[in-house]
């Protein structure tokens, strides 16, 4: 999901209930950042989503750059 940020990965799950989606990036140190969980409506993602996810990565960033300063 490189529309979200770089290392942003996408996790896939079908069940009868319908299709979700979790956007994450594992990519920067031990750690894992979830940034999205939803269930998918369309075939499609949704704008809203990736913005959501877009703008929880910006975020996650923010914060690891900030606590490198400390």
């Amino acid at each position: 999901m490189t529309t979200i940020g770089p290392g942003c990965r996408q996790s896939r799950i079908r069940e009868d209930s319908g299709a979700y989606r979790v956007f994450y990036v594992a990519t920067i140190g031990d750690e894992i950042y979830v940034l999205h969980c939803f269930q998918k409506k369309t075939q499609r993602t949704a704008k809203a989503d990736i913005d959501v996810g877009k703008s929880r990565y910006q975020t996650m960033r923010a914060l690891i750059e900030e606590t490198k300063k400390r």
